[in-house]
């Protein structure tokens, strides 16, 4: 409020309209106040909100912040006489200090006790199926090129509005896996033509609206996902196939298991944030680390006629190309806006969450593989 809504200060001796005429120049009739606390009114500062803030992650947009009544100016406000809280000799009291917000700690952004459990039931069945009985084991990665085909479709056709047609993809993915398995890459490659064709001609049946952009998905999907799988049975086809097939395993999650926990602990810098906020160089680093450290040990102890020198460059290859898959499907799900491309596995998303790192590096450790200790 400014000073010309009060009025003028009254006159002094004036004691009201009913012991004396109206003083001329007055202001109105109103409450009146002291002529020396109205010479001291003026409007009460206001005092913006400052946000609070946590530790080193971004805040939530729904964090709670400290309130409280504005800052009040130290010099006492005039309250007309008679007024309960009117007291002159008593200034308003300022408001106490708010307390400094707790800091935030660092979250692992998942239920880490129902990833691990999921990961160690995953990894006894691979690990069984891998060494009991190699056909069993390409079951196994025919039915996760299925169920990531479907998870990757049923998402494009969600959010896009894009209908990759599934029936061809998913016969012709597992054709892939077990032709590159009978036929090495030969095979995986007549497969991936097919399938294809498949494609083209099975979008043919539906109106010709959305049939570039469908097909043009649905070919996508058939090399991200069933063909590149296709390596690691490539892989399996060799003398020591389960423990190659192991060493590509392991080092791939050594890769990511060395990117999370430096990351975690040390991440500052980082890598990507326009497409993967969470990852950082720190994480980098350690997963070169860790994957280079086991490579040398797989390829020393695993691999006949290997040698651990060959494990450092296999283990470097590995996390890169581990980090740029993860990176890739990161720009996909940033593209569809969504965090997981499925909920099957607690604690991880998806089959296809899981297949990320996976999929680029089977060419990579099967290729260096070949060129180190030959197809056999």
């Amino acid at each position: 409020m400014n000073d010309s809504s009060w009025g003028a200060p009254p006159q002094a001796g004036y004691w009201g309209p009913s012991e004396q005429g109206p003083v001329q120049g007055a202001a109105p009739a109103g409450p009146t106040y002291d002529a020396h606390d109205a010479q001291h009114t003026r409007p009460m500062p206001t005092v913006p909100d400052v946000p609070a803030h946590g530790g080193d992650q971004d805040d939530d947009a729904g964090t709670a912040r400290p309130s409280g009544p504005p800052v009040r100016d130290e010099t006492p406000m005039t309250a007309p006489y008679g007024h309960p809280s009117h007291n002159p000799q008593e200034p308003m009291p300022s408001a106490a200090p708010q307390p400094a917000p707790a800091p935030q700690k660092k979250s692992a952004g998942r239920d880490l006790g129902a990833a691990i459990g999921v990961g160690v039931g995953l990894g006894a069945v691979i690990v069984a199926s891998l060494f009991v009985v190699k056909a069993v084991f390409v079951g196994v990665i025919a039915v996760a090129v299925v169920v990531g085909l479907w998870e990757l479709t049923s998402r494009l056709e969600e959010r896009k509005g894009i209908k990759a047609p599934l029936v061809p993809l998913a016969l012709g993915g597992a054709a892939m896996v077990v032709s590159g398995y009978v036929r090495g890459a030969e095979g995986a490659w007549v497969a991936m033509a097919l399938t294809a064709l498949a494609v083209l001609v099975w979008r043919m049946t539906e109106p010709p609206e959305g049939y570039l952009k469908d097909v043009t998905a649905g070919v996508f999907a058939a090399f991200y996902v069933p063909f590149l799988a296709t390596f690691v049975a490539m892989m399996l086809t060799a003398d020591d196939g389960p423990r190659r097939v192991l060493t590509f395993l392991l080092l791939t999650v050594v890769s990511d298991t060395g990117a999370y926990a430096v990351g975690w602990r040390f991440g500052k810098h980082k890598l990507a944030p326009r497409i993967s906020p969470g990852k950082t160089r720190e994480g980098l680093f350690g997963a070169v680390t860790f994957a280079m450290a086991a490579g040398a040990l797989c390829m020393q102890y695993l691999i006949d006629d290997g040698t651990w020198w060959q494990g450092l460059i296999l283990g470097l290859a590995v996390a890169v190309s581990a980090t740029l898959g993860d990176l890739g499907e990161s720009m996909i799900k940033r593209d569809l806006g969504i965090k997981d491309m499925g909920t099957l596995l607690p604690g991880h998303g998806g089959i296809m969450d899981r297949l990320d790192s996976l999929l680029p590096t089977a060419p990579v450790v099967w290729l260096l593989l070949v060129l180190f200790v030959g197809s056999g």
